[in-house]
């Protein structure tokens, strides 16, 4: 089991100089990976969460993150992409994967919000075939040397993009069957949502694992990332509680257990804690709530 650390990307904790403590740190106690994850904007009538209020742009913020470590792997936790192009994808997530030595892991998902498909002018239709389409332009465009693309929603003439990154990390967000499937498929594997009930992922990852074994890939090798939406306690919480919630020993619990469930990866996200990433709360007392856990949690001890 892998395990990684959320980005301090949404709230008042959401500074420079937290951002890079937070990845140093991360980095000197073990993690293997950092993450972060996109909204754009939030629309004036709609009510969603405080993690959604103010939030960093997730490649830009890796790539602060990237210029102050040396190891650990680079997660987003997906960018939407009927949000933006493939090709401008290809180029930006080609750099930060070339510029942090080949530690990219790029999450892939097809969006929910009307506000920001209506700001970007993407498109709400044809997500399964918009999906393999953007992939498969993202590879040729990173992996040969003269690339070309006719589909019925993208195209890429016969053209060189250059340089080539090391190779970059594809995962595919979803959560009904189909798209669970389609990660097993055409992706490297699947990343969870903030959402998902994790005492049922099981499910979720046989249906991944099914979907490469179906293309002829070999199903252990896929990878299987979870957004581990962590709320501590200063007490065990009884049997009602949801996995990742309560005490310590209880977090690591879940995270052994959900080994279990085919799980490889689990990233710690504290940018849900109302705690920690409202927008509101003192970003000082934020921090350091935030290293306390961080440090609690270390796979080093």
């Amino acid at each position: 089991m892998r395990i990684g650390f959320g980005l301090p990307v949404s709230g008042s904790w959401a500074t420079p100089e937290r951002l890079a403590q937070v990845a140093v740190e991360a980095e000197r106690g073990g993690y293997d990976s950092l993450w972060t994850f996109q909204r754009l904007l939030v629309g004036a009538d709609q009510q969603l969460d405080p993690v959604y209020r103010s939030v960093l742009d997730p490649i830009v913020a890796l790539t602060f993150a990237a210029a102050r470590t040396t190891a650990v792997r680079l997660g987003v936790a997906v960018v939407n992409l009927p949000f933006l192009s493939p090709a401008y994808l290809a180029k930006q997530a080609g750099t930060l994967d070339l510029l942090s030595g080949g530690r990219l892991d790029l999450g892939l998902g097809t969006g929910w919000s009307e506000a920001e498909f209506a700001a970007t002018g993407g498109s709400v239709e044809h997500r399964a075939k918009r999906v393999r389409e953007y992939v498969a332009v993202l590879r040729t465009l990173w992996g040969d040397e003269v690339s070309s693309f006719d589909g019925d929603l993208y195209r890429v003439p016969p053209s060189r993009m250059a340089p080539k990154p090391p190779g970059p990390q594809l995962l595919l967000g979803g959560s009904v069957p189909a798209a669970l499937a389609r990660a097993g498929e055409i992706a490297d594997g699947w990343v969870s949502r903030s959402a998902t009930d994790l005492a049922h992922i099981h499910r979720d990852v046989e249906l991944v694992r099914a979907g490469a074994e179906k293309a002829g890939k070999d199903p252990a090798a896929v990878r299987i990332v979870c957004r581990g939406v962590v709320r501590l306690s200063d007490h065990d919480l009884g049997p009602e509680r949801r996995r990742l919630e309560g005490s310590y020993e209880q977090v690591r619990e879940d995270t052994a257990w959900l080994a279990t469930q085919g799980v490889t990866e689990v990233f710690y996200d504290l940018n849900w804690d109302r705690r920690i990433a409202h927008p509101d709360v003192d970003p000082s007392a934020a921090l350091d709530l935030a290293l306390e856990i961080l440090h609690n949690l270390t796979p080093a001890g």
